[in-house]
């Protein structure tokens, strides 16, 4: 129990330290990294022994709070931490101490490790209302980092936050009136007494939390936002922001609610993700600016997720392909967490070195920077979907759940997926790799900086490599309907 608070806790006494030590904040960095990735270790292994947490400060719910981690937060966290770690020592070329103080370089690392507070909160809370405040700290943060790059954008993205915490809110009152209780495990055995309010509460924090994910339609606001920001902040938001509003979104309908969570609703947010997927690629494939271009696959990368609603019993429906689809949406999420961030970290170099973001003045990149390109198409082989990569597990394993459970709609939306994905990452790919000379460059780049999304890539592809071990840790306390879809595919003795 005291190694979940303190997920939560070391970040906001980091944010704190970075207040009070101002200009010598970003060595703390140093510090936070090795400490944050020490206790995401120790999660991940208590999560694999079944050690998972208990009621705070030994007060049981209802009149308490209860923190857990089973075994798909651990592998979040450990995935979050990985990203979050290296990202931060990526920033400290663009936020740390050297040069004169400037007020993003001060408020840039309160900022982020509020953000990591709050994701962690996000992973190990079991109470509706701290998972709302949870989600306020981490929007508010995450706002207030998108505005580093645009005002206007970032002014959309508070809109939209605001529209969607407000909607999350009502639900939870709903839901608080209905049944008495905010606890999770309470509420799913209570919730059946009151159904229709519990069902339109449920509903409201499913639209808040649809907002803040980004799901096609309403993915508007991503774009703008994360395009425009700086690649350290770009890499944040698209990581690891749009995913915990997505994990409540799992919390909420695989155990909160599990009974009322009917095959239509499941259907929908399953139809919702391929349009994403789908509508996201086009897109990408449109754009000719290369960051404009990693934001919209953001959007069609989340649309993979909410497949696992209609493939892995969000009905409350035994299948022996759930676990599958349970481990491909668990790889999906670390995978996207770990590439998409060294995606943006490897294009923020390219472009600062070639002082162009246009894809079609890329030319020769990757003669110029081979280490950073190297990277890039790295981190590109897990968003397509490739082997050996973390992508190729998730997708594969995804696609093995839809062709068992017959739902032929959703395998074609994946093969298609990883076919335009392979379309719209290969074209700046090919572009680096095009003509004979080698471009001249606009800035210098420090020969540490590569190493950042490289590390990432690596990540990614080693997740895929030793795929055994995470797969058994994100499969551990899965819902009820995920475990006996375990033990039916599992081999007898």
């Amino acid at each position: 129990m005291s190694l979940l608070f303190a997920l939560a806790a070391a970040p906001l006494g980091f944010m704190l330290a970075s207040l009070i030590l101002g200009r010598r904040a970003p060595h703390l960095i140093w510090i936070a990294a090795p400490v944050m990735l020490a206790l995401a270790v120790l999660v991940a292994l208590g999560a694999s022994a079944g050690a998972t947490g208990g009621p705070l400060g030994g007060w049981d719910a209802p009149l308490g709070i209860v923190l857990e981690a089973d075994g798909l937060a651990a592998a979040l966290i450990l995935a979050s931490a990985v990203t979050a770690a290296i990202t931060g020592l990526f920033a400290l070329a663009r936020f740390g101490p050297a040069g004169r103080e400037t007020t993003r370089r001060y408020t840039f690392w309160p900022l982020f490790y509020g953000l990591w507070a709050a994701l962690n909160a996000v992973f190990i809370s079991r109470d509706l209302f701290n998972l709302y405040v949870a989600l306020e700290l981490l929007s508010l943060c995450a706002v207030a980092l998108a505005a580093f790059g645009s005002r206007k954008a970032a002014m959309h993205y508070l809109m939209v936050a605001l529209a969607g915490s407000l909607a999350y809110l009502l639900g939870v009152v709903l839901i608080f009136a209905s049944v008495g209780t905010l606890d999770i495990g309470l509420i799913a055995q209570r919730a059946g007494d009151a159904r229709t309010p519990v069902l339109i509460g449920a509903a409201l924090m499913s639209a808040g939390l649809l907002a803040k994910t980004a799901l096609f339609p309403l993915h508007g606001w991503l774009p703008p936002a994360h395009g425009a920001a700086p690649p350290v902040v770009s890499a944040l938001l698209s990581a690891l922001v749009v995913k915990a509003s997505f994990f409540i979104l799992l919390r909420i309908w695989f155990e909160a609610l599990p009974a009322l969570a009917g095959p239509d609703m499941a259907q929908a947010f399953g139809v919702l993700g391929a349009g994403a997927v789908l509508y996201g690629s086009v897109l990408a494939l449109r754009q000719q600016g290369l960051k404009a271009l990693i934001a919209y696959s953001t959007v069609a990368q989340l649309g993979y997720l909410f497949f696992v609603f209609p493939l892995a019993g969000a009905g409350g429906a035994v299948t022996p392909w759930a676990a599958g689809a349970w481990g491909a949406m668990g790889f999906q999420l670390s995978a996207h967490m770990l590439a998409k961030a060294g995606l943006f970290l490897a294009a923020g170099i390219i472009i600062h070195a070639l002082g162009s973001g246009t894809i079609r003045d890329m030319a020769g990149a990757g003669r110029a920077l081979p280490v950073t390109v190297l990277a890039f198409g790295l981190c590109a082989i897990s968003l397509m979907g490739l082997p050996p990569s973390g992508g190729f597990m998730a997708k594969y394993l995804m696609l093995i759940a839809a062709l068992e459970s017959g739902a032929w709609p959703y395998a074609a939306v994946i093969i298609a997926g990883g076919l335009l994905a392979a379309a719209y990452l290969f074209r700046p790919i090919a572009r680096f790799m095009s003509g004979t000379d080698t471009p001249a460059l606009q800035a210098r780049v420090h020969w540490a900086l590569p190493l950042a999304p490289l590390a990432l890539g690596l990540c990614a592809l080693t997740l895929g490599v030793l795929s055994a071990g995470p797969y058994e840790l994100m499969v551990t306390g899965l819902p009820q309907a995920g475990e006996a879809g375990l033990d039916e595919v599992e081999p007898g003795p």
